[in-house]
């Protein structure tokens, strides 16, 4: 499982969906080995289509015929109806689809995407001090 630990610091995730992703042999086997970042990559509806950019997997090291590009631009696999919902809620200013997660599910990878409104400088820096002040009472704990 591939996480983008960055997105639940960037965005308040309101609303998760589930999507296939349209990858090459060699693709698979590369996620299979933990291969992908999801870092500075996003998704995008177009044309009553929705599309991955920028996510990163390496190449498969025992590939040799056919090498696909690393950062190319994959097709996500939606039905209609939710591709629409998904087009309503961010036509909504602030609001993005976020990838989350990939995973397998049965043999196929899914991407998890979150509905994420953008966080603002000062929320960033309040997730920031609960997160020490979590840290701080672990610790605490442990040395009692």
């Amino acid at each position: 499982m591939i996480e983008n630990r960055e997105a639940k610091f960037n965005y308040f995730i309101e609303d998760t969906v589930e999507a296939g992703l349209v990858l090459v042999g060699c693709e698979v086997k590369s996620i299979r080995q933990g291969n992908m970042s999801l870092k500075d990559c996003f998704v995008k509806i177009s044309n009553g289509e929705v599309f991955l950019y920028n996510s990163h997997i390496a190449t498969y090291d025992k590939t040799s015929v056919f090498v696909p590009d690393q950062r190319r631009t994959r097709k996500l696999l939606l039905h209609k109806s939710q591709i629409e919902k998904l087009e309503k809620r961010t036509s909504v200013q602030g609001y993005a689809l976020v990838p989350l997660k990939v995973y397998f599910v049965r043999g196929k990878a899914k991407l998890l995407l979150g509905i994420g409104k953008g966080k603002k400088l000062y929320d960033k820096r309040q997730s920031i001090k609960e997160r020490d002040n979590l840290r701080q009472a672990k610790r605490d704990i442990k040395n009692m």
